[in-house]
């Protein structure tokens, strides 16, 4: 018997294609990362009876970063980013990805790569291949052991012809991605890091975690601020338009428009109004009427998709491409990712009308199209990648979320109105002598609804249509008059605008322009107001003015323009891979040093908009070295600063920062800082110096006194450790900050236990519980006793001690077996771990902690 192992890209598409693939006949168990299942069946494969092994990623598998030392911000010139060693790392270290494929492709035979089929998932292709080579009988580059399935939708008709057209992956593209994300990663970590810590250590309300750079993002926020700048510097210019009002034959008023539209001399259009003023009637010329066609729209492509869904649907573009995804692994729809708007010729246009034709929403319609023929879909753009969007399968809205099916809703409408017919209208245009001057009235009469009967939203207005004239009729004049107008500012962009410019200019792809808007909204360079306005914040719009002062080139598109040229070249072998990279990097590291040597340019502009470090903030705490009070920056990134010392310490950030009884640090005489997330919430003391300078060797940069290993300090993780956390590596602290709510909670994970409130104190003692864990004395004052009989003073183990059981709470997740860590893991004090491993608990002491819920 030979095996089979087949990838595909999320573990809800590896369900679905086994299910399609084994005809329903699969067994499934999890696998061993716990996160992908494996589904297996038996079948033929290569004139074989193999066993077929189907498990999926969860994504790419492996990312691009830096080697150790170069990710420290503070011990790496940021120049060093275009030259330094990069390595492929885990994506998700927690998931062990590399090693289950090799663990499930040990003793298999053949290699079957169901991954998306773009450039990225040709790129996750060969991340599967490296995990496996190792474990496979024989190695998956060898032409006969590894394939590649192409298909656009996950349909039984489509997967198994996939199946029966196998290929191999294609290592162009897979190298014009890896090509992307090196680029990416050394252009944009090296400007982020250079410009997020000169500008963060000299101004105080700039609101801002990261300040960010990106090779796209940042021509993206270039559109945006270019538009604001077009409205900052509008001026509004008068001009003047002719009005006469005339009354039908129905006794209705009309408004004629003037031939000459406006006129930018008031004089010269005062001097029209005096030729016409004091006539009584007019007199109709002419009446034509032309027909005219709207056109059925082409099918549908990604940007449209998203253009749609932010201007008609209300959704940001980075939202209707995850629920587009979602539909698609679903079977709802096609792939959601492709260029093309044209129909393949053997695409079976009357199988998908069938399909959709018991619908309740748009059924009559499709019977009417089906009963009468459907029409030839227009001619459109065919990129060779993928078939345009189109629904696979009938829903219904109690089968979906209601953003959902406000997606799958409009796909399935498109694609009818595509084979629908065209919308056909009567422009009726009647022209009047008015003296010597000629004015006009339009109107639109409804002559076939066509594909608008399923598009409803672009059905034409009833009170369109003109009202009946006839030639030489004359008509009495209602009014005349002159009106004065401005001529008004270009709104700001909205969403739907952004993605045609930077399709038109070539920034990103259909899978990243979502990602590039998005991340521009939340780093706080835009904001996105009432009809999906894009309006940059001052962060963003001095960014940008910062940029074109020193280098133009870093913000205007025509740079990564470009560049996506040169990696699609790559990807389809016409371009060597190192050559672009080289090329392209050393650009950039040119315009790297030239930015930093002019950063004075950008500066002045930062000056006038954000105020300095030392006016802002409140005083806080005592600075241990000047002893002077240090200022609390509340803006993103929160922090101290000593205006004295000159020195900022960093702090937690999301939560709130008070002084903890202004009591200090044994080491450094800093004032202890309380940092929480609320009352119910996960709450430490910290020192900020030992916070930001670890003064223990096992101690890393952002530990509080909760990892802190001080042998005898009362606030550190040696004194106040209970027992190993269950959830991580990490262990449960007493935080004596939270009195009189006390709590404990995992220094490394979000477990947080609530015990003994309005308890008067609460010590970890040096005993240990059978279970492992540390003895806890807990008193009360007599008249708040909550303890058996009303005693005031009690010890005994959180998780074992009966008496407790009432007085604790788990906050976010099961508790089930307290690891002992021992005295000696928290300082040195107490039973020595060295001596053997810590003892598990009794299986009573297992029962006792499963109250927690």
């Amino acid at each position: 018997m030979k095996y089979v192992l087949m990838v595909a890209e999320k573990p809800s598409l590896a369900a679905s294609l086994s299910s399609i693939l084994s005809n329903g006949k699969h067994t499934s168990r999890k696998g061993s990362n716990g996160t992908c299942t494996v589904h297996e069946w038996l079948g033929h494969f290569d004139q074989n009876n193999v066993t077929f092994k189907m498990t999926s990623v969860c994504g790419h598998v492996m990312t691009l970063d830096f080697v150790g030392k170069y990710n420290n911000w503070d011990r790496v010139d940021p120049v060093e980013l275009f030259s330094c060693t990069t390595e492929k790392k885990e994506a998700s270290p927690k998931l062990k990805m590399p090693h289950f494929l090799a663990q499930e492709a040990r003793g298999c035979d053949y290699l079957i790569l169901w991954l998306d089929c773009d450039k990225e998932g040709e790129n996750i292709c060969f991340e599967v291949i490296n995990a496996v080579q190792g474990t496979m009988k024989k190695s998956p580059y060898n032409m006969d052991v590894v394939y590649r399935a192409k298909f656009s939708a996950i349909t039984e008709k489509e997967v198994k012809a996939a199946m029966l057209n196998l290929g191999k992956p294609n290592e162009n593209e897979a190298r014009s991605v890896d090509a992307r994300q090196e680029l990416d990663l050394r252009i944009g970590c090296a400007f982020t890091r250079f410009q997020t810590k000169f500008f963060q250590g000299k101004y105080g309300d700039l609101d801002a975690s990261l300040i960010s750079y990106g090779p796209c993002q940042t021509p993206t926020l270039g559109f945006c601020v270019k538009r604001h700048d077009d409205i900052q510097t509008f001026k509004p210019e008068s001009y003047w338009v002719l009005q006469v009002n005339v009354k039908t034959s129905e006794g209705r008023e009309a408004a004629l428009s003037w031939e000459r539209v406006r006129c930018f001399e008031k004089d010269i259009t005062l001097m029209f109004l005096n030729l016409i003023k004091g006539i009584q009637t007019v007199k109709v010329t002419s009446v034509v009427s032309k027909e005219k066609v709207k056109s059925r729209p082409q099918a549908l492509n990604t940007v449209e998709l998203m253009r749609v869904g932010s201007s008609g649907l209300g959704m940001g573009p980075h939202h209707v491409m995850q629920i587009a995804e979602k539909l698609y692994t679903q079977g709802y729809i096609s792939y959601p990712r492709t260029e093309t708007t044209q129909y393949p010729e053997s695409y079976d246009l009357v199988g998908t009308m069938q399909v959709l034709q018991p619908s309740s929403e748009w059924g009559s319609e499709v019977h009417t199209l089906l009963k009468e023929g459907i029409k030839p879909p227009r001619k459109g753009h065919d990129a060779g990648d993928h078939p345009p969007i189109t629904p696979m399968k009938l829903a219904s809205r109690s089968d979906l979320d209601t953003d959902s099916w406000k997606v799958y809703d409009y796909i399935a409408r498109h694609f009818i109105a595509t084979v629908a017919q065209d919308c056909k209208y009567l422009v009726t245009t009647a022209k009047f002598e008015v003296g010597t001057e000629i004015f006009s009235i339009s109107g639109k009469t409804l002559v076939s609804p066509g594909y608008t009967t399923v598009m409803h939203w672009q059905a034409m207005h009833k009170n369109d249509a003109t009202p009946a004239f006839q030639v030489g009729e004359e008509l009495p004049v209602a009014d005349v008059k002159m009106v004065e107008c401005q001529t008004s500012p270009p709104d700001y962009l909205t969403e739907a605008e952004l993605i045609t410019l930077m399709e038109k200019h070539g920034i990103g792809t259909d899978a990243s322009i979502p990602v590039h808007i998005n991340n521009i909204c939340q780093r706080n360079y835009v904001q996105v107001a009432a009809g999906r306005k894009l309006i940059p914040t001052p962060l963003g719009i001095v960014l940008v003015h910062g940029y074109q002062k020193i280098d133009p080139e870093l913000v205007l598109p025509t740079m990564r323009s470009a560049v996506e040229k040169q990696l699609n070249l790559i990807g389809q072998g016409l371009a060597d891979y190192q050559s672009v990279l080289d090329h392209t990097v050393d650009i950039f590291k040119l315009k790297f040093l030239y930015f930093v040597k002019n950063i004075d340019g950008m500066d002045q502009l930062f000056e006038v908009t954000f105020s300095p470090l030392a006016t802002a903030g409140k005083a806080q705490s005592r600075c241990g070295k000047c002893r002077r009070y240090m200022k609390y920056i509340q803006a993103k990134p929160s922090r101290l600063h000593c205006s004295h010392c000159d020195e900022t310490y960093s702090l937690p950030q999301n939560g709130n920062i008070r002084i903890y009884k202004e009591l200090k640090c044994p080491l450094d005489d800093f004032e202890l800082l309380s940092w929480s997330t609320g009352v119910r919430g996960k709450s430490f003391p910290l020192c900020p110096y030992c916070y930001n300078h670890p003064p223990f060797r096992d101690m890393k940069k952002g530990y509080a006194c909760n990892s802190c290993t001080h042998p005898n300090c009362p606030h550190s993780f040696s004194t106040n450790g209970i027992s190993t956390c269950n959830e991580c590596d990490g262990v449960l602290v007493l935080d004596p900050a939270s009195a009189p709510k006390w709590k404990m909670g995992c220094n490394r994970c979000d477990v947080i236990i609530h015990l003994f409130e309005d308890a008067h104190k609460v010590t970890v003692e040096d005993n240990v519980c059978e279970c492992g864990a540390q003895i806890v004395n807990v008193e009360y004052k007599s008249e708040k006793s909550k303890l058996p009989k009303g005693v005031p003073e009690m010890s005994g183990c959180v998780f074992c001690c009966q008496e407790f059981s009432s007085l604790v709470e788990k906050h976010r997740a099961v508790a089930s077996k307290p690891v002992a860590i021992g005295k000696s893991a928290r300082g040195g004090r107490g039973r020595s771990r060295a001596k053997g491993r810590p003892r598990q608990p009794k299986d009573k002491m297992a029962q006792l902690a499963a109250y927690f819920v």
